[in-house]
């Protein structure tokens, strides 16, 4: 079971989940554009706060591309504790 964690909102998981099924980076905008109920603007700002606490990697600077991480196929498992990622 995923640990619910006070700095996520509804959306991360939806996010990280988009990330884990395509295997691959992707800017915001294409994010955004193949994902339902999630508004642009509401990507632009979540992937940066997924990057900062380790759940997702910004693998180009120039262009804006994110990558899913280790730790954040961890979370989609449910095998990192709330602790885990709160302190991250």
């Amino acid at each position: 079971m995923r640990p619910l964690i006070s700095w996520m909102t509804k959306s991360d998981p939806v996010l990280l989940e988009l990330f884990e099924e395509t295997g691959i980076a992707m800017p915001p905008a294409v994010v955004s554009y193949n994902i339902d109920g999630v508004s642009h603007p509401t990507v632009k700002r979540r992937l940066p706060v997924l990057d900062d606490h380790g759940l997702l990697r910004k693998v180009d600077d120039n262009r804006g591309y994110y990558r899913i991480t280790d730790r954040g196929r961890a979370y989609l498992e449910g095998e990192l504790e709330s602790d885990d990622l709160e302190s991250s």
